[in-house]
């Protein structure tokens, strides 16, 4: 009857995974409005406690060929005594002091930014954002106006690490992004598909948030909330590969496994949110249903997997040990639950290696990390299944803030 149920629950998963596919061949049918127009940036930066790694980030930001005025740049901080506060002073940019300390969410700070700018009657024509441990590739801006002229609502950029060599949590963790960007985000391009919004890294058009008059993306991962926004308002979007930034990624499993399940919870959140508006807006006719259909999907398929993997192991746990069997049978159930697990572990490893083939000398990792991250990657998408359940049985889990070091690997340095 498990067996039954298993194959069943697979069966349901490639469905949909092939549908998917099939949809999306269609593609997006939105419209780009180009523009001649040299473009006026704002960045945005949530830096509460962030002094040790904000100075290179501004650095990075001074030193780009298409130049940003410091007058377009916002710290945002929740104090006065934070030392964060005297080195935006001494850079000369703005300082944002967030108002209402209850809501301690990234959403929450870029809100209260935006709308602080709206009262000023300050347009830009794009709004950039960028946690505080970021350092930009010195052609960053000048690679997004060229998105930008285009016509994209959204631009992402190209998301690397600054300590991938740092530990091989540090490398896999950078890997996820890598993951998204490569196989999902590139994909979705080539088919004018609404892209995945990762992280910070991106821009929003500047009318689009004066239309919402803030940021009301307050979410424990606002990025993907605003992912499900755009594909319900047609935003049209983009990844430009030659737009690089770099990121601190955790180094430790503890970390990690904190993050990532933040993420898993606020995907979910997210989701019982607008699931209910793009069900009504699913309709064939629809200029954006392939990209729509495909939110709708989400994970199911891979949730679907997981659910017939661990029912399936489950019940061969519960006939080994149990006690109506004999030895025979024990040491062939044993085989078997080996063999799933082998089997399942060897296809994790061979998607890391085309994921390493594929991003070739991007990926900031050497020989020595690539070689590590191929055989331990399996295992670090494997504990996804220990996040997912962490973030079912925690109700009122919150955001907490991940401490950064400040340090950049030798060879990420530009």
């Amino acid at each position: 009857m498990i067996t039954l149920i298993c194959l069943i629950l697979i069966f349901i998963a490639w469905f949909l995974l092939i549908k998917e596919y099939i949809v999306a061949l269609k593609g997006s049918k939105i419209k780009l409005k180009r523009t001649y127009d040299e473009p006026s940036f704002a960045i945005l930066i949530p830096a509460r406690d962030e002094s040790k790694v904000i100075s290179n980030l501004l650095d990075s930001i001074k030193k780009q060929t298409f130049k940003i005025d410091s007058k377009d740049i916002y710290i945002i901080v929740e104090s006065r005594k934070d030392k964060t506060v005297s080195i935006a002073k001494k850079r000369d940019v703005n300082i944002i002091y967030r108002k209402n300390l209850t809501n301690r969410r990234k959403g929450y700070a870029l809100d209260d930014a935006i709308k602080e700018i709206l009262k000023k009657k300050k347009h830009y024509d794009a709004y950039f954002i960028f946690d505080a441990d970021n350092v930009l590739d010195r052609n960053y801006f000048k690679e997004m106006v060229k998105t930008y002229k285009k016509g994209y609502d959204i631009g992402i950029g190209y998301r690397n690490t600054k300590n991938g060599n740092s530990s091989i949590f540090s490398a896999c963790s950078s890997l996820t992004f890598s993951m998204i960007n490569t196989f999902s985000n590139n994909y979705k391009m080539k088919h004018n598909l609404t892209l995945t919004v990762s992280g910070t890294g991106f821009y929003i058009k500047g009318e689009i948030l004066e239309e919402l008059g803030g940021y009301p993306f307050n979410s424990l991962t606002e990025d993907y909330e605003f992912t499900l926004y755009a594909t319900l308002n047609d935003l049209t979007s983009t990844y430009n590969t030659k737009a690089k930034y770099f990121d601190e990624q955790p180094t430790d499993y503890a970390t990690t496994i904190k993050q990532r399940t933040r993420w898993v919870k606020g995907y979910f959140d997210s989701r019982r949110k607008y699931y209910p508006l793009l069900k009504n807006k699913a309709s064939r006719k629809d200029n954006n249903y392939p990209s729509v259909y495909i939110a709708l999907v989400g994970v199911k398929p891979y949730v679907l997997f997981v659910i017939s993997v661990i029912l399936y192991l489950a019940n061969l746990i519960f006939r080994i040990i149990s006690n109506s069997i004999v030895k025979i049978e024990v040491y062939t159930l044993l085989l078997q639950f080996f063999l799933i697990i082998l089997a399942i572990y060897i296809v994790l490893l061979l998607f890391t290696g085309i994921l390493l083939i594929k991003e070739k000398d991007n990926l900031r990792l050497n020989r020595k990390m690539k070689i590590k991250s191929l055989f331990f990657n399996p295992l670090f998408l494997a504990s996804y299944v220990k996040c997912l359940y962490l973030a079912l049985k925690n109700k009122d889990l919150t955001w907490e803030k991940i401490e950064h070091t400040g340090n950049i690997e030798k060879e990420d340095e530009k």
